[in-house]
């Protein structure tokens, strides 16, 4: 009975399938991981997208299309924030020659 302290006993499962409540525990960290070990790769991909959303959903919000806003901000803070990004690399390999 000692083990026994802490645990749920008001429901006894006859059966071997897991309770609901493990199966959507597990789904969630399977969910989880899945965004984690995603996150670390579209990271790079990110940049300037989120600020760009918001400031065209912004700005969208105010003439009535704040979603096509903050498309429209993703794709062109992406796309500054590549070219930042290309610019850098061009000012470190001029400056190691």
């Amino acid at each position: 009975m000692i083990g026994l302290i802490g645990t749920s006993l008001g429901r006894v499962s006859l059966s071997n399938r897991p309770s609901r409540e493990i199966r959507m525990k597990f789904l969630l960290a399977a969910v989880t991981a899945a965004l984690l070990l995603t996150a670390q790769t579209v990271t790079a991909d990110a940049k300037g997208c989120i600020k760009g959303a918001l400031v065209g959903g912004a700005a969208g919000h105010m003439v009535g299309h704040g979603k096509m806003g903050a498309a429209a901000g993703c794709v062109i803070g992406h796309h500054n924030a590549n070219k930042k990004q290309q610019q850098q690399q061009e000012q470190q390999n001029g400056s190691s020659h």
